[in-house]
């Protein structure tokens, strides 16, 4: 694994060398009883959390940074196979031959080398808990009225940092299996339309499983402030807004 020295200068120079389109990215220590966990916003679909000298890379691309120049991976998740969270040149420049590559069927269908989680999926990679979830859409279609992400072939992650659990929805709407979740620590919910929910989605979601804290993200040009707006009498849900255009 990572060490944890290594892993903290790594950050300092991603986040003061590596701009996205917005600035520097933007970083949240969350605590946990079994320590702290360090999320990084690289943008749109893309996070990087670190844990106990523990580095997961969620779906890494190309064109929001320089790989080369991040911590490398001790695991990789991947959601589905669209090219902005399927990027082959970003996971090689992350892994290693130790790191663990997370991913779906339709990934390893165009060329994605790791282990392959079904929707219900649970695996458990040193010491770290992670659940694939369903991810889909119900309402948003493409032209011939096929959904543009069909149920079975894309992954959520649920993961858990000891007994806190994070949530990384992927590409998917406010689905059945999503609001059945139960106990959930912290959560990111897709916003980017029409390809996942709107505001009113995610608000029924995260009304649903109520997370103590909510990142939309994955927003484009949605309005998170309406977000807010809708959730501003549930003070048990903190959102948080990222730069995740």
């Amino acid at each position: 694994m990572t060490s944890p020295l290594y892993l903290a200068l790594a950050l300092l120079l991603a986040c003061a060398a590596q701009p996205n389109a917005q600035g520097a990215f933007e970083t949240d220590t969350l605590a946990t009883p079994a320590g702290e966990i360090a999320v990084t916003f690289i943008g749109h679909g893309t996070l990087m959390f670190a844990f106990k000298g523990v580095v997961i890379h969620v779906d890494p691309w190309g064109k929001l940074a320089d790989y080369a120049k991040l911590p490398a991976a001790d695991i990789v998740l991947i959601t589905h196979d669209h090219p902005d969270h399927l990027d082959l040149e970003a996971i090689a420049k992350i892994a290693g031959p130790k790191t663990e590559v997370i991913l779906t069927q339709t990934c390893e269908k165009k060329g994605a080398r790791g282990t392959v989680m079904k929707n219900g999926d649970t695996r458990t990679i040193g010491g770290i808990t992670i659940e694939a979830v369903p991810a889909y859409n119900i309402v948003a279609k493409r032209p011939d009225g096929q959904p543009f992400h069909p149920k079975g072939a894309g992954n959520g992650y649920c993961i858990s940092f000891g007994s806190t659990r994070v949530y990384v929805a992927g590409d998917t709407e406010n689905t059945p299996e999503m609001k059945k979740l139960g106990k959930i620590d912290v959560a990111f919910l897709p916003m980017n339309l029409p390809y996942t929910m709107t505001p009113e989605m995610v608000a029924d979601a995260a009304l649903a499983f109520k997370p103590k804290i909510l990142y939309p993200y994955h927003f484009g040009e949605s309005d998170t402030a309406k977000l807010v707006r809708l959730l501003k009498d549930k003070p048990e849900i903190e959102v948080r807004i990222r730069k995740m255009r």
